[in-house]
């Protein structure tokens, strides 16, 4: 391991909360609890934006995989932080396929995706067709947060619905997506629902999330729960 890294661990160190470490592991049942540190998500946030612009950072972007839950973390907050477009596409087509579990997959958000939407469609779409879990879940994450408001196109639906995956944080994504389609484009995700277009899990559950969203009014709530499939 070179200097820069093993000094960025020690600094992790420095911030671990080992209360906050045996919750959080209980939410992330496919991480080695051995691989956690326990350090909180706006602290991570604040060391990662100290670390950004320095040398070390660019030594720790290009240092793959990571030892720690951590660190995967920083490094996807140090690619937010990016302003150039491309970069971040670059820094992502390499870290995705290291990322491991859901936490990870969704903390990272770039901003700039908000400038480069048309752009970005091409990689998200490669991204919902990835075999990886991660990645796939990634590609939706986007999907949700950048275009189900004012970039929103009904065709975007159809590229959700045509993930089918035996992977559940694969699925509960895809029910997350749809459920959150419903909140804020009721009558086009609707038909996916009514037509029954998702596989029986993704569908009911995305109506259990549904009925769960206070952006869901009382009687699109009775309508959904008549929709959902008896096994």
């Amino acid at each position: 391991m070179n200097q820069a890294v093993s000094e960025i661990q020690s600094r992790l160190f420095q911030l671990k909360d080992l209360n906050y470490k045996e919750f959080n592991c209980k939410l992330m049942p496919t991480v080695d609890p051995e691989t956690v540190i326990g350090v909180r998500t706006p602290a991570l946030r604040d060391f990662a934006k100290g670390l950004s612009k320095t040398p070390e950072a660019e030594i720790f972007l290009n240092t793959l995989p990571h030892d720690y839950f951590e660190e995967n973390n920083v490094h996807g907050f140090l690619i937010e932080q990016i302003k150039d477009y491309d970069r971040v596409i670059a820094e992502l087509q390499k870290f995705l396929p290291y990322i491991d579990n859901w936490a990870t997959c969704d903390l990272i958000s770039p901003k700039i995706f908000k400038k480069h939407l048309t752009e970005a469609e091409k990689e998200i779409r490669n991204w919902l067709r990835s075999e990886h879990t991660y990645t796939i879940r990634f590609g939706m994450g986007m999907l949700m947060s950048f275009y189900l408001d004012e970039a929103f196109k009904p065709e975007y639906l159809e590229w959700a619905a045509d993930v089918h995956s035996e992977e559940y944080y694969v699925n509960m994504m895809i029910a997350w997506y749809f459920a959150t389609a419903l909140a804020k484009q009721y009558h086009a995700a609707l038909s996916y629902i009514e037509n029954r277009k998702l596989d029986v899990w993704t569908h009911n559950k995305t109506i259990q999330k549904a009925v769960e969203s206070c952006r869901i009014t009382d009687e699109q709530k009775v309508y959904l729960r008549t929709l959902k499939i008896k096994k």
